[in-house]
Order: structure tokens, then sequence, then C-alpha cells
């Protein structure tokens, strides 16, 4: 039976961490393994991908994995560390709020990032439903008495076909989703610094970008150092952490081909 007030703590400590002087960084995990290599690096809090996930199942990211199988995996994973788990459950597989919500907790983790790419329909949601689903994420976790940490992503800027402005709807996208109640946005696929800064200055939500995990983050390669300086406050890695491991395995093994 998941402990609640555990989940509770940790979800508090996640949320504290989103408003430091540095962002946070969450090293992106796919199994109890990975999860454990980057504790043992010295990080203190984790996201599960689902695109790394779905990888280390033999299946596509984009929901091509069940739920079950998601929360099952992010489960064998927050039983293997003792610190908050934040976990990528894509569009939430067509699932009512309450429900993914249980669901999460059930399985330990304690933060969710929900995008607007319904994957099922192939299609964005509207600016509106996808703040009415995260606002329905919000009042879900309350019933639980866990402030689980909602990371409201958007993929305008990965998918911009239709939109004169991309960056303007972006900013309306995540406003929205400040006022239905995220507790921090994440614009995936950010063109430049330029619109990073803009994006920064008018959404009052603690922003995630992705990082390479050598070069930078995306765009243009930034450090912490630069992030922290343009007031970004979460860092991720998506795919990005597991697929620079692949090169690593071939130069270990190279001698015994």
């Amino acid at each position: 039976m998941t402990d609640l007030s555990v989940l509770a703590d940790r979800a508090a400590a996640l949320l504290d961490a989103h408003h430091q002087a540095k962002p946070v960084v969450l090293p992106t995990v796919w199994d109890a393994w990975s999860a454990n290599a980057m504790v043992d690096a010295g990080f203190t809090a984790l996201t599960v991908g689902s695109h790394p996930l779905a990888d280390s199942l033999g299946l596509a990211d984009g929901e091509n994995m069940r739920l079950e199988d998601a929360l099952a995996g992010i489960a064998r994973i927050t039983a293997s560390v003792d610190v908050p788990v934040s976990a990528d459950l894509e569009s939430g597989y067509d699932t009512p709020a309450p429900d993914l919500i249980a669901g999460l907790l059930e399985a330990g983790a304690v933060g969710v990032n929900i995008e607007d790419t319904v994957h099922s329909a192939g299609r964005l949601r509207t600016a509106e439903e996808h703040a009415e689903y995260i606002g329905d994420l919000r009042r879900a976790a309350d019933a639980q008495r866990v402030h689980v940490v909602i990371n409201a992503r958007t993929d305008v800027f990965k998918s911009p076909e239709g939109f004169d402005d991309p960056t303007a709807e972006v900013i309306r996208r995540l406003q929205l989703c400040a006022e239905a109640g995220a507790d921090s946005v994440y614009p995936v696929a950010m063109p430049d610094t330029e619109t990073l800064k803009r994006v920064v200055a008018e959404v009052p939500l603690p922003l995630n970008v992705t990082a390479k995990p050598v070069d930078g983050a995306i765009p243009d390669g930034l450090g912490l150092a630069q992030l922290t300086e343009i007031g970004v406050k979460r860092v991720s890695f998506g795919p990005l952490l597991q697929a620079a491991l692949r090169p690593q395995f071939a130069e270990v093994t190279r001698a015994w081909h």
C-alpha cells in the first residue's frame, strides 16, 4: 500500500527544488539500474522518460506501450531509490485525470509531465483542452492530498504548422496551464536563446529545458550557468541521456569483437 504521507513529503521537496537559485537537474532514467546510477552520481531527484522507458521495453515512444506498462516501469524505479521521482506520462493515455493520478501515486511518483500531443488522435490539444486537463490533474492530486508537481508540456515548437506565431501560441498555452494549476512548464524544441528568454519572461512558472548530456542545453548548447542567468528553473534530458550511452557501450566492448 502506498504511503501517501511519504509521497507528500517527496512532492514538497520536488516542488521546492524548482524554486532555488540554480535549476533543478532531473536526469531522465528508464529502469532501476539507471536510476541508481544517477543517484550514485549525486542527483537528488529524477524523472522517468517515456521514450527511454519504451525503448527499454522494445517499443516505440508515442503511447505505444500501455499505461500499465509505463506505471509498472515507474514503480520499479521508485522502489529502488529514496529520492523524488517525476514521470512522463505523455498525453495521459486517454485516461481521466483521477485515474491517472491514482496510478501515478500508486507507482510511487510525485511529479508528472503531460504534453499536448494526443497520440491516439494524431493532433495537438487546443490550448483550452490542455489547460482543462492540467486543471483536472491538479484537482485530482489535491483530492489525494499530495501536491503532485505537474510539468505542463507543449509541442507547438515541435509541430508549428497552422500557427501564425508559434512563440505567441506557446506563451498563451503555458499561461493557461499556469492558471489551471501547473507547477512548471516545458516548451520542447525551443528554437533559440532569444525565444527562450522571451518565454521565461512572459510565463510565471519555472521553465524546463532539455539538456544535451555533453554539449549543454537545447537551444544553442547553453550550460548550467547560462541557464541560471536566463532564469530557467528545471533541466531534464528526454531520450538524450540514454542515447548518449550507446557509443560508450561500443567503446567499452571494442576489444572483444
